[in-house]
């Protein structure tokens, strides 16, 4: 029996099989790490978007000035329609309702019902929906009759 134990070399299969589970954990979990979420940048900007036409709204209602939102594939602003001149008509200078591109890279931007978004004055307003999509995901951006803003 003794001559048996010393003649052994190598792994048995139990300890082969633990390792390969081991290195199989392993990389699930780098994988797992590496891959990012195609739609977190457009959740993101989505949720940066509710915040600014929450803020468009608001003041479009302390002011009683009419406020539109123009976006196209690499960003929006936020356009005062009723103003007198250039430099009061965008909000360049504001830190809240400035100029912006979106952090998901080039969106597509489709607003339902209709073409334009525009804040005013009123309180109680037609729903509405702005969709961002990229190439592999979509957020909507929902106002409710009542002024509240939701991301989905």
């Amino acid at each position: 029996m003794n001559e048996w134990r010393h003649r052994q070399r190598g792994f048995t299969l139990i300890e082969l099989m633990v390792v390969l589970v081991i290195i199989g954990i392993a990389s699930a979990a780098i994988s797992l790490n590496i891959h990012t979420d195609a739609a977190s940048g457009l959740r993101e900007d989505a949720k940066r978007l509710a915040l600014l036409l929450e803020t468009a709204q608001a003041e479009a209602r302390s002011d009683g000035r009419r406020i539109a939102w123009v976006a196209d594939s690499q960003g929006y602003r936020f356009v005062r329609l009723d103003a007198v001149g250039a430099q009061d008509r965008e909000f360049i200078n504001d830190p809240q309702l400035r100029p912006r591109h979106w952090s998901a890279g080039p969106v597509q931007v489709r607003i339902h019902p209709g073409k334009t978004l525009v804040l005013d004055a009123e309180w109680i307003a037609a729903p509405l929906h702005v969709i961002l999509s990229s190439n592999q995901a979509s957020v909507s951006v929902t106002r409710t009759a009542a002024g509240r803003i939701e991301v989905h």
